[in-house]
C-alpha cells in the first residue's frame, strides 16, 4: 500500500512482570520475534510511514531493537499514568501533524493490516475526530465495554473496573485500536483526568470527550476476534502463537 499521511503511535512502555520476565513486555518474543516487531509490520504493510514507540519500563532496550527500522521514532513515559498519559508523551509529534493518528498497543502481534486500513478508510470517508475498532467476543471479560444508544450509535467506553454489571454483559469490546485526528486527540489529551478506579489518564476517554464537543466519533466492528488476542500472562502467548502460525508469520525470522 502507499504511504498515507497517518502517523502512528505504539505503546509499548509496559513492563513484562506477568509474563515472569525481566523484559519490556513488547520485547517478549512470540515465534521467535518480539511482539512489538509484529505490531510496526502491520502498521507499515498498512501505509504507515511514520511511528512513535512510547518506551518507559527499560527502555534502552526497546530503543535497542528497533534502531534498524526506519522511521521509528521514540516518545518517553516515565511514569506509568495509563494509555492517555502515554499519548500526552507524543504532543511534540502531535503538534506538528495534520493527518489521522493510528493507536494501538504494541503486545498485539496478531493486529492485521487489512483492519488498520479500514479504520484509516472510514476516518476519512465519514470526517470522523475518531473512529475505534471493536470486536464482538464470547468472552468479553478483561475487556472495555463498547456502550451504545437505542439507535446503535456509539456513546462511550466503559473499563471493566468502572462497569456496571449491565455494561459488564456487553460482548462489544474496545480492541484498543483507534484512528484519531491529530488535533481533535490534542484537544481531547487536555480534557482527561484520572478520576477512575484506577486512578490513571485513558485514552479510552477521548472519544467521549469529542462526542460532547460534537464531533464524529464511531466504533467499527472491523477486527477479528484473533485480533484480541494479546499477551498479559505467560499462558496468553501458546494461543498467540498458534495463530501467528497458523496466518504464516512463524519462521520468517527479523
Amino acid at each position: 500500500m502507499p504511504d498515507s499521511p497517518a502517523l502512528a503511535i505504539v505503546l509499548a512502555a509496559g513492563k513484562g512482570t506477568r509474563m515472569k520476565s525481566d523484559l519490556p513486555k513488547v520485547l517478549v518474543p512470540a515465534c521467535g520475534r518480539p511482539m512489538v516487531r509484529y505490531v510496526i509490520d502491520a502498521l507499515r504493510a498498512a501505509g504507515v510511514g511514520r511511528i512513535v514507540v512510547v518506551v518507559g519500563y527499560r527502555s534502552d532496550l526497546v530503543r535497542e531493537e528497533l534502531a534498524d527500522e526506519p522511521g521509528v521514532e521514540f516518545a518517553e513515559q516515565t511514569e506509568q499514568l495509563g494509555t492517555g498519559h502515554a499519548v500526552m508523551m507524543c504532543r511534540e509529534q502531535l503538534a506538528g501533524h495534520s493527518g489521522p493518528v493510528v493507536i494501538v498497543t504494541g503486545d498485539s502481534p496478531l493486529l492485521q493490516p487489512s483492519s488498520v486500513g479500514k479504520l484509516l478508510a472510514e476516518t476519512t470517508a465519514k470526517d470522523a475526530a475518531c473512529v475505534l475498532g471493536t470486536i464482538e467476543r464470547d468472552d468479553p471479560d478483561g475487556f472495555g465495554r463498547i456502550v451504545r444508544d437505542d439507535q446503535g450509535q456509539f456513546t462511550g467506553i466503559v473499563e471493566q473496573k468502572d462497569a456496571t454489571p449491565q455494561q459488564l454483559a456487553i460482548r462489544e469490546v474496545n480492541a484498543s485500536t483507534y484512528v484519531f485526528d491529530a488535533q481533535a486527540l490534542l484537544g481531547a489529551l487536555d480534557q482527561l483526568t484520572s478520576e477512575n478506579a484506577q486512578g490513571e489518564y485513558y485514552v479510552t476517554d477521548c472519544p467521549a470527550i469529542m462526542l460532547a464537543e460534537g464531533r464524529t466519533v464511531l466504533a467499527l466492528p472491523a477486527l477479528s476476534p484473533q485480533e484480541s488476542l494479546s499477551v498479559n500472562r505467560v499462558e496468553d502467548l501458546p494461543p498467540v502463537e498458534a495463530a501467528l502460525v497458523e496466518l504464516g508469520y512463524a519462521g520468517r525470522g527479523g
